[in-house]
């Protein structure tokens, strides 16, 4: 195992270091470093034991999917935005094109998902080389890839349920869909309140090798996790980080990993490489142009569309559809999953990464070709339709401000509503099957176990309705009071009804809860369960103490959501949340730092009167990673303060010049005369110091001098009393500029 893990490391070092020579992505690098080391290879050492390299190869799709969930918030998973649009159609031609050649439909369906997504890593290595990666176009894009990533996720649980299934037909399809919401849910749910609390508690015995143990501890747990849930250790690995990624600690997870991940990383394309048989690629030489054309031609129409319905103009959808004209990371994983399910030919895996070879070398080309082509159908096309398709931005925002006066009208004010209801609902509802789950089979054998069998039942029933009332509550009252239900209520009184009707709605799930529960543990006759059930969820809304604890759970789950953004504004990396409803009031909030040589340092604020002269105000005050909140007059200001000021623009434009004013002036061009030198003078009958004391002749104070010592007839220097008079004949050595001496006369 050693030997073939020194082989892999040296061989895969060697060709890296040739391919970051080349500027070419690393990727590649490590799977050819895998086709010289594969037995395909006969000219040089191949691995013995290809078992033990595919074990620590799902290890590094493990660890490359727990990285991948720590870059980005799982907040973004309810913004899908067009991916699905570009992803589903994709799958779709993969699909298509796999039937074309024969091959079995979970062969075509597997195809479809590896030329679904594009590479994340090859396109902003692309960006990045090229110098394009601060434009707008590339920022577009690379948003998108990290929605695809999520959605490659979800695809990849749903090719294990149809590899694994008899038949799967749209039910089954379906169900796979709902169990991964469910468990998504759930788990990211329970994550944010435990996970972060635990972070947050021991922050301060957390070095960087505890953390390290800490988080690879957190990310094979949900591994196990998912996997006895009936999903992919990929899987939980994924969901583990994007909950790492809601805290505060996530910059220093993803930097503690980050070597591992490489390690596990490279073994995994290594792995890949190892698969590459030429024979096989040979023989299926026209599947692979085919495929190549399939992801150039379908990239460039599909995401070029998706990119344009969703608000972008020709000319930017087009650049943005020609970038992602490539298969990577994604498309090696979903392969390996279905050979570990055995259920994909041997061949498709070598064809795909050819495909990916292929397509990653053509990737800058594509991204440059973006512009001639635009430029050719501009010449073709009637200029008045070109600049109306270049327009569709302008209109799309003109059309969201006018949705945003109509806000007042009913059908928005329904629609926000039962938007929001759905989705409360929906979250809680879920707690509530995991807690009543947890309550009637952990709790509920662990009670029999110490009490007789009834007394058992009874005491987990407590303890099950106790757990489950704050999450009934927030199901029934939650909403009740917001603004869009006042306003409905008070727009009709033909809304009371269906309004009501939501409540009543809501409290039948929340029956259905305690009807299962107290059957299950009492065996009660149906009418007795339903009056008990009722009063239950009546005790249940009145109650002021399951009120606030309701309140406390939704805040503290809010607080740890939240937790990694408001550190970044604390720290200012990013600005504070309440800058954006600053805009609808005319007003701004600007961060300017103050220079090295600003007149400003020293200063108080009460003394600057930023307010009264300038008409803007000091919010906060960034020093040394520390935040300094509504300073007070007193707040001295230092070189280098980052000031967050709140005005409006011509104010934040008339601070930013006076910063650019009020600096000490340049010494540039004046540094021969400023020279200190040192010399000696002799007290004589001229001098304006003779006859004085020290700290009465203002030697320092008058003519910036420093004096050093005085010789009394001995070696060294002797240090001068403050009080010493200087009289005539004195020798006396002085430390200034050439000017100082002049000034006194020397």
């Amino acid at each position: 195992m050693i030997q073939d893990l020194a082989l892999i490391l040296i061989v895969a070092g060697i060709v890296t270091l040739i391919f970051k020579r080349l500027r070419q992505p690393l990727v590649l690098g490590y799977i050819v470093a895998g086709f010289l080391v594969s037995p395909h290879m006969p000219y040089v050492m191949s691995v013995v034991e290809k078992a033990n390299i595919h074990t620590w190869a799902d290890i590094g799709v493990m660890f490359l999917l727990f990285s991948l969930g720590l870059d980005f918030s799982f907040k973004k998973i309810v913004k899908m935005g067009i991916t699905p649009v570009i992803t589903v159609c994709m799958m779709m031609l993969g699909y298509s094109v796999g039937r074309m050649f024969s091959w079995s439909d979970i062969n075509s369906i597997f195809l479809g998902g590896m030329l679904a997504m594009s590479s994340t890593t090859i396109i902003y290595k692309a960006f990045d080389d090229l110098g394009l990666r601060q434009q707008r176009f590339a920022s577009l894009v690379m948003s998108v890839l990290i929605l695809e990533d999520i959605l490659a996720i979800v695809m990849m649980v749903m090719l294990s349920a149809i590899a694994t299934g008899d038949n799967p037909d749209s039910g089954a399809m379906l169900m796979s869909v709902v169990r991964i919401g469910f468990f998504l849910t759930l788990w990211f749910v329970v994550g944010i309140f435990a996970i972060p609390l635990f972070l947050r508690s021991t922050r301060n015995l957390m070095t960087s090798e505890t953390l390290l143990i800490v988080s690879l501890g957190l990310c094979c747990f949900m591994a196990v996790v998912s996997t006895k849930a009936g999903f992919s250790s990929a899987f939980g690995a994924f969901v583990m980080g994007s909950i790492l990624a809601e805290t505060v600690e996530a910059e220093k997870i993803e930097k503690v990993t980050e070597p591992v991940k490489n390690l596990f990383g490279a073994i995994f394309f290594v792995s890949v490489g190892m698969l590459v048989d030429p024979a096989v690629l040979a023989a299926y030489a026209v599947p692979i142009i085919v495929i190549v054309l399939t992801i150039i031609i379908g990239q460039v129409v599909f995401g070029t569309l998706g990119f344009f319905l969703s608000g972008q103009s020709l000319h930017t959808a087009m650049r943005c559809g020609f970038s992602m004209a490539q298969i990577g990371e994604f498309a090696f994983i979903i392969a390996s999953l279905g050979m570990s399910l055995n259920v994909i030919a041997d061949y498709l895996y070598p064809i795909v990464v050819a495909v990916s070879v292929i397509t990653t070398f053509l990737t800058p080309y594509m991204i440059r070709g973006a512009e001639p082509a635009y430029r050719l159908i501009e010449r073709h096309l009637p200029k008045s339709l070109v600049l109306q398709l270049n327009s569709l931005t302008v209109r799309q925002h003109d059309g969201e401000k006018t949705e945003r006066r109509s806000q007042t009208s009913q059908r928005v004010l329904w629609r926000r509503l039962l938007r929001s209801m759905a989705l409360n609902t929906v979250v809680y509802t879920i707690l509530l099957v995991a807690v009543t789950y947890i309550s009637l089979t952990v709790v509920l054998l662990f009670m029999r176990t110490i009490l007789p069998h009834w007394w058992a039942n009874g005491v987990t029933g407590i303890i099950a309705v106790t757990a489950l009332a704050p999450f009934m509550r927030a199901i029934v009252m939650k909403k009740n009071h917001s603004e869009e239900w006042q306003q409905l209520w008070a727009m009709s009184a033909l809304n009371r009804l269906p309004l009501l009707s939501t409540v009543v709605a809501r409290g039948a799930i929340c029956l259905a809860f305690l009807f299962y529960i107290c059957n299950y543990l009492a065996r009660f006759r149906n009418a007795v369960v339903i009056v008990i059930g009722i009063m239950v969820i009546i005790l249940i809304v009145l109650s002021r103490q399951i009120k606030q604890r309701s309140i406390r759970l939704e805040r503290l789950f809010l607080k740890n959501l939240r937790s990694r953004d408001v550190a970044a504004q604390v720290k200012g990396a990013k600005r504070p949340s309440y800058a954006s409803h600053l805009i609808e009031r005319d007003l701004t909030m600007a961060e300017v730092t103050v220079p090295p040589n600003s007149l400003w340092a020293g200063q108080t604020l009460a003394e600057l009167q930023l307010g009264r002269k300038l008409g803007i105000h000091v919010s906060s005050i960034l020093r040394d990673g520390r935040r300094l909140n509504i300073p007070y007059g007193a707040e001295r200001i230092f070189p280098a303060d980052r000031l967050q000021v709140i005005g409006s623009d011509e104010q934040i434009t008339e601070v930013c010049k006076a910063l650019e004013t009020a600096v000490i002036p340049d010494d540039e061009g004046l540094y021969e005369d400023r020279e200190m030198i040192l010399r000696q003078v002799v007290i004589n009958g001229n001098s304006p110091v003779l006859g004085k004391a020290l700290r009465e002749s203002g030697i320092r104070e008058r003519y910036g001098l420093l004096v050093v010592g005085i010789e009394q007839g001995q070696q060294n220097l002797t240090s001068v009393n403050p009080n010493h008079v200087f009289e005539y004949g004195d020798v006396v050595w002085m430390v200034g500029e050439r000017q100082s001496f002049e000034a006194i006369g020397y």
